[in-house]
């Protein structure tokens, strides 16, 4: 009799421990769907840096880098990725955290005088360090990218927020992105939260190794915007964050049908979807920095002038060149369930790609033409349509010119605001 009941007691044992451990996997399960799903709120294209766009000291080896960047959307937890592709020697960081600025002014107005130090000090209470596999250090190898643990941190809509990384030994080349449009701050030495990048700090419009910022959420969504340097922001205000991209971001964030929906900058000044122009083309970059970006919905493809500026003799062959790519990107997208916009090309007579040749004008109309009536693409952003001199369509509006291929903010702002008004997103 008792080793019948020591028996029977041992069997609910055990069917008790598995029914608490069904209970713990569920539960564990419902916290992570509640806690939601991964979306870069913040993302730039890494590229390769040249001596030019190196620290003017020439290195990154033993100092630290406070770095500012704008986000889209906000979150209660994040995750950081960082990249080293473009280097031939592994990068060592001995520690990140990130905080709030110790005065971040939004979209109010900035005196001149303070403009050139955004960023330059932090909210030192707000910091917090991130980790890697539960570590403060990290190398990454040459040709690689590493992303940190997650971490809970208080990201608001469409705040600046303080990366600062310190190095040990650094590549001759680092992996950056040239046209940050914001200012750097590097100093000797390993940063804590207490530091002071005020005394005389280096200088330098540049982000070194940072590539994308996550949040996790429910319900939410992002576009990810390949282009050239009028997307990448030439023509803006150093440390205002005026690109058109900022502004979409704006617009979206006013609105609570959209507020979910975060805005990624994967434009390279200078570059090309095929041909020449400067880093990694469009045609290389496509994957990785749209269709591999969490939380990707929607797409847009505002490319091309830099093709067409290059042309000799040969702008009818690019233009279907490009319109290839152009299909190309849209099976890709299609096939990942996203969802893709074209952008037309936008005037640049009076500009340096201005030389006389009629063929690279009829070639960018021949482009322009297809974008907007193939209905290849889901939609259409006409930005041409939207810049241009109404009296004469070759050239772009003088109160949105900066050297008559790129805009100034005023022209970015009316670019932003029209892809506001015209986009559909599925969260909405």
């Amino acid at each position: 009799m008792q080793q019948n009941l020591s028996k029977e007691t041992m069997k609910n044992i055990i069917l008790m421990m598995l029914a608490l451990m069904m209970c713990c996997e569920m539960s564990a399960k419902g916290k992570q769907k509640a806690a939601g799903e991964w979306v870069a709120t913040w993302a730039t294209a890494t590229e390769f840096t040249g001596k030019g766009d190196m620290p003017k000291s020439g290195t990154l080896t033993g100092k630290s880098i406070r770095q500012i960047v704008r986000v889209s959307i906000g979150g209660n937890v994040m995750r950081l990725h960082l990249s080293n592709e473009y280097s031939k020697q592994p990068v060592e960081i001995k520690s990140i955290y990130i905080a709030d600025l110790d005065n971040d002014p939004g979209r109010n107005p900035v005196a001149a005088e303070d403009v050139a130090n955004i960023g330059i000090k932090i909210n030192p209470k707000s910091a917090k360090y991130l980790k890697f596999n539960g570590k403060k250090n990290i190398t990454i190898p040459a040709g690689e990218t590493v992303v940190s643990d997650e971490l809970a941190y208080n990201l608001k809509p469409l705040q600046r927020l303080s990366i600062n990384i310190s190095y040990g030994e650094t590549p001759e080349n680092a992996t950056s992105h040239r046209g940050s449009r914001t200012t750097s701050y590097i100093i000797n030495g390993e940063a804590t939260p207490k530091s002071d990048f005020t005394k005389n700090p280096e200088r330098e419009d540049h982000w070194y190794n940072i590539a994308t910022i996550d949040v996790r959420r429910e319900g939410c969504e992002a576009i990810a915007i390949i282009g050239n340097s009028i997307t990448d922001g030439r023509g803006t205000t150093t440390n205002l964050q005026d690109r058109w991209t900022d502004f979409l971001a704006d617009k979206l964030q006013a609105n609570e049908a959209t507020r979910n929906i975060a805005v990624l900058n994967l434009g390279i000044g200078g570059n090309a979807v095929c041909f020449g122009g400067l880093s990694d083309p469009a045609v290389k970059r496509f994957d990785r920095d749209c269709l591999q970006q969490a939380g990707v919905k929607t797409i847009v493809v505002f490319e091309g002038i830099n093709d067409l500026g290059g042309t000799n003799g040969d702008a009818e062959m690019r233009a279907k060149k490009i319109i290839e790519c152009y299909k190309d990107f849209i099976k890709k997208a299609h096939d990942k369930g996203m969802k893709i916009y074209g952008a037309t090309i936008s005037p640049y007579f009076k500009s340096f790609y201005d030389n006389g040749d009629p063929f690279r004008e009829a070639a960018r109309q021949y482009i322009n033409k297809w974008i907007r009536e193939s209905k290849a693409f889901d939609g259409v952003l006409d930005f041409d349509a939207v810049v241009r001199d109404p009296q004469n369509i070759s050239v772009v509006q003088e109160r949105y010119q900066m050297d008559w291929l790129h805009l100034n903010p005023a022209g970015y702002e009316a670019l932003g605001n029209y892809a506001a008004e015209n986009m559909k997103f599925a969260a909405e």
